[in-house]
């Protein structure tokens, strides 16, 4: 697998390898059924002091499918489990992680065409064109706006980003659709869905239609607030402060280590670009 050209700091939290429990149910039974819970809480710390200093740092209750069990088939690199859905010469493409104070952006540029992941708070869209313009493109060159959920912090500045981007096509999960504002309606995606080549990841708990996207090409995985980055490095959970439904956002999280990546990018907190899909699968398995 080739690897993705990172424009970030390397945070990697080694763990040893250990067999690979793998989420068995059918990722194409469609989506999961909704939350009936409010989504509109910010979710940053109001005395984040890395509020400051937005950078482009180069680089009711609902369902989840069951959360991996022991004895289950094992994964390794190569296998179906590890390869299935990932587009036929798809490039690795280059990620750059845009800092907007307490929250991350991120943009993928992949054969000339972006993707935008999370848009910040609003006003953050010149930060977010000054990352576009580090890896040599403009608005003009994305396609695709991606929101992980519907909290202000990661959706405010979708109007401006689709205004400047006028040929981009917007996408969030099902539960969330109610609560995002956009001049154009989102397009709703689902476990299995694919986004430019990114695997649709439904994990609700932190909002009914929290997503994550996988990039397998480049063995990427972008959490949203389903995980946040821990203090001083590595994996941590989603913030309870703002999850309303931590039994649900757990199980999530079990389905979030049954995958295979290197990295894992988060909302909140410095990426893991190393064994990151191993301590994740760790991090549940502590919780469990």
């Amino acid at each position: 697998m080739s690897q993705p050209h990172l424009h970030l700091p390397r945070h990697g939290l080694l763990l040893p390898r250990r067999s690979r429990r793998v989420f068995l149910a059918d990722l194409g039974k469609g989506a999961l059924a909704a939350l009936t819970l409010p989504v509109f809480a910010a979710c940053a710390d109001d005395d984040d002091p890395s509020e400051d200093t937005p950078t482009s740092t180069p680089m009711s209750t609902s369902t989840v499918p069951p959360a991996p069990t022991e004895g289950a088939a094992a994964t390794t690199e190569g296998s179906p489990a590890a390869t299935e859905g990932t587009p036929a010469g798809t490039s690795a493409g280059s990620w750059e992680r845009v800092v907007l104070g307490g929250v991350s952006a991120y943009v993928l540029l992949r054969d000339g065409e972006a993707a935008v992941v999370d848009t910040g708070n609003p006003g953050s869209a010149g930060d977010i064109e000054a990352a576009l313009a580090g890896l040599g493109v403009g608005w003009e060159s994305v396609g695709h706006v991606v929101l992980t959920h519907a909290h202000p912090d990661h959706q405010g500045s979708l109007p401006e980003v689709l205004e400047l981007a006028p040929d981009a096509m917007a996408y969030c999960g099902a539960g969330d659709l109610g609560a995002i504002v956009s001049p154009r309606p989102p397009t709703t995606v689902v476990m299995g869905d694919q986004v430019f080549g990114l695997d649709v990841i439904e994990t609700p708990g932190h909002t009914p239609g929290h997503i994550c996207v996988l990039d397998r090409a480049a063995s990427v995985l972008v959490a949203g607030d389903a995980l946040t980055g821990a203090e001083g490095g590595g994996v941590a959970g989603p913030n309870e402060r703002f999850t309303p439904d931590m039994d649900t956002a757990w199980a999530s999280v079990g389905v979030l280590g049954s995958y295979d990546y290197e990295t894992v990018f988060f909302g909140h907190g410095d990426p893991v670009t190393g064994g990151a899909s191993e301590a994740v699968a760790a991090l549940f398995a502590e919780q469990a």
